[in-house]
């Protein structure tokens, strides 16, 4: 299937990470979603309950990235995948991006993100 819905570019402040700093001080995260959904029916009867409505995709991501504090952003990735598994039953696949824009490293510029790809196990 190559039909997506995809949310780029959320922007969260929360406080993961390993560092004390981290957990004391927080920081930005930035959030892009790859989520595949069939859309053919939704293209067709222009119904809303044929898809997956964004609004709620993100208020899920925002759930998970303000509500709970990760020492890894892999972690984060894997529990925005699972949360949005549990809510939509349309996604069939999801692609997760979290970026660390200031990520704590000693580098004169450049972003920090990781990238996961999940799909719905069946049965």
């Amino acid at each position: 299937m190559t039909d997506r819905i995809l949310i780029t570019d959320l922007r969260f402040f929360a406080f993961h990470g390993l560092l004390p700093e981290e957990e004391a001080l927080g920081q930005r995260f930035r959030i892009d979603l790859a989520c595949e959904v069939d859309l053919r029916e939704a293209g067709r009867t222009d119904e809303m309950s044929k898809s997956v409505h964004y609004g709620q995709l993100i208020a899920a991501v925002e759930r998970v990235v303000t509500g709970r504090r990760f020492r890894l952003i892999e972690a984060l990735a894997e529990a925005i995948a699972a949360e949005i598994f549990s809510s939509f039953a349309r996604v069939e696949a999801v692609a997760v991006t979290v970026t660390k824009p200031e990520a704590p490293v000693q580098i004169a510029t450049g972003t920090v993100a990781i990238s996961i790809e999940r799909r719905r196990a069946l049965g």
